[in-house]
């Protein structure tokens, strides 16, 4: 099954209001599986970049006078994502901007229905925890060290091995001969076409900050525990 991880980076908030996008990233899913194919443009927005953006993710419009606009790369950037679902951390943002760019340059619009959002997945899996695609990062040991800034390919990146880490992992197809005894344990999910694709059970790591809640929640619950005394 093919999916793409996409993101974003626009000059503010709200299209209606004039804000653009800057910089588009999509990374190529293949069975959950980064396949090293992907899609990235810089966008000249035809605008000012505010400061208070520039601080987020460091393209100013300097940087942009030179980039090609938004018309002139949506037939290779709808060419690459074609059909294939769109995974998103916060879809709603990112489908408002893509779709206001797609139509004013009239393009077909993206199926808000193909996005799969990440952060809808991380809020029902971790009720009450943090769920930024950093803290995502965090729980699945997913590398941040080259994220000084905000970017739309590097968030892509990270997005797509965050959202490996949501589903339970690589699939069983990636294990060699020595992993026969863990890959007996493995769980089988059917797929659309009834063809079963195999995920292997993730140890999910406690963060700090859950850690401390937790010893917070049996002090007050359970006074003079055994294993206190």
């Amino acid at each position: 099954m093919r999916e793409i991880a996409f993101d974003t980076e626009t000059t503010g908030l709200e299209p209606r209001q004039g804000h653009r996008i800057v910089e588009i990233g999509c990374i190529e899913l293949i069975d959950r599986v980064r396949t090293g194919k992907f899609f990235h443009a810089y966008v000249n927005p035809e605008r000012d970049v505010p400061q208070r953006v520039v601080n987020i993710h460091g393209i100013t419009e300097e940087f942009l006078a030179d980039k090609p606009l938004f018309r002139k790369i949506a037939a290779q950037f709808l060419e690459f994502v074609g059909d294939s679902p769109l995974v998103i951390h916060n879809a709603a943002f990112d489908i408002k901007f893509i779709n206001f760019e797609l139509e004013r340059a009239s393009f077909p619009e993206i199926n808000a229905k193909r996005a799969i959002d990440t952060l809808v997945i991380a809020r029902a899996k971790f009720p009450g925890a943090k769920v930024s695609l950093d803290a995502l990062c965090d729980r699945f040991g997913v590398n941040l060290s080259r994220r000084e800034k905000h970017g739309a390919l590097l968030d892509a990146e990270l997005l797509a091995d965050v959202y490996i880490g949501l589903t339970g992992g690589k699939q069983g197809s990636m294990f060699d001969e020595s992993s026969k005894e863990a890959a007996n344990k493995i769980i089988a999910i059917p797929t659309v076409k009834n063809e079963f694709v195999s995920f292997a059970p993730r140890e999910y790591i406690l963060s700090e900050e859950e850690i401390e809640k937790h010893k917070e929640f049996i002090s007050k619950k359970l006074k003079n525990a055994m294993w206190e005394a």
